[in-house]
């Protein structure tokens, strides 16, 4: 969770990663819940979550940047590289997550979603590459 927390085009992405059969958890990027649009999001996971193996990637959405959230999500990241989770990057978060992945950026400019594997980038480009790429991580 990130402040103006967004998916881009791609809008809704809860809908199509539960179509698949995944729950998403919140983590914060700050020590606070986070309002969007009216509701109050309450983080459920934490970076232990990831390093200890509980979840089955990482989603990193778009959202306005600072400081401390910049540095946690790079930390969350690092974390799930090290356990070669999935992590799957929307708007801004395509950009960190590329350097976090040791990839060119401007690689992706045009992608409004990735999924970093380690080995692999995939891009996501529309609801039913991300409706695959959720399938292969369910």
């Amino acid at each position: 969770m990130r402040r103006s927390m967004n998916f881009g085009p791609l809008g809704d992405v809860e809908r199509v990663m539960q179509g698949e059969g995944l729950s998403l958890a919140p983590i914060a990027t700050s020590d606070a819940s986070l309002a969007m649009g009216g509701v109050s999001v309450i983080p459920t996971a934490t970076l232990g979550d990831v390093t200890e193996g509980r979840l089955a990637a990482l989603i990193v959405p778009g959202g306005a940047p600072d400081a401390e959230s910049e540095r946690r999500i790079a930390e969350l990241m690092a974390a799930a590289r090290a356990r070669s989770l999935p992590v799957l990057a929307f708007g801004e978060g395509v950009v960190q997550a590329a350097r976090a992945f040791d990839v060119d950026p401007g690689s992706l400019a045009d992608h409004p979603g990735v999924v970093f594997t380690g080995a692999e980038t995939l891009p996501i480009r529309d609801e039913d590459q991300l409706g695959l790429a959720a399938a292969a991580i369910s």
